[in-house]
């Protein structure tokens, strides 16, 4: 007796309304699977398609925006290592003012940071980057809020640490 032989034995025996209900189940779930399966996710990649691609844009936006400034910074001249300090010296300076110190030693300059606020921090680093062409080599920055003792007053954020530059060799 074949594994069939009880199915078809019992499909025999239902009367013709029957047999056309279950045909009518077994296409209902087989259209269910299938959208589920395969047409569902589909649907829902081209609907999202269009947000996808405006992101993607954006992105490639940007990455060009980063390509154009990394070409327009390899294309500056190299700086001799005191002009390189005189220039983070002066980036230090002015861009964080009284919070900070400098300290050389070799082709390291060590800046240490005290109640910097975290927009001077991230001018100053583009400053050492572009006018300096120094790049940090290691940082250890604490962040550090001020809670204010008003409530709906927003509490200040200021960084304390120190950033290790790399100067061009002499």
């Amino acid at each position: 007796m074949t594994p069939t032989g009880p199915l078809a034995a019992r499909w025999a025996q239902l009367a013709e309304r029957e047999r056309r209900l279950v045909l009518v189940a077994i296409a209902l779930v087989a259209a269910a699977a299938l959208w589920w399966l395969a047409l569902a996710p589909a649907l829902g990649s081209l609907r999202s398609a269009d947000a996808r691609h405006r992101q993607m844009d954006a992105q490639l936006q940007q990455m060009q925006t980063l390509q154009a400034q990394a070409q327009a910074l390899q294309t500056q001249p190299k700086l001799s290592y005191d002009e390189a300090l005189r220039a983070l010296e002066t980036a230090v300076k002015q861009g964080l003012g009284p919070g900070a110190q400098l300290q050389v030693a070799g082709e390291r300059a060590t800046v240490t940071l005290k109640g910097v606020s975290p927009e001077a921090l991230a001018q100053w680093l583009t400053q050492a980057r572009v006018n300096a062409r120094c790049v940090p080599r290691e940082a250890r920055l604490v962040r550090k809020v001020a809670i204010s003792a008003s409530p709906g007053v927003s509490s200040a954020a200021t960084w304390d640490g120190t950033v290790v530059m790399s100067l061009p060799a002499r």
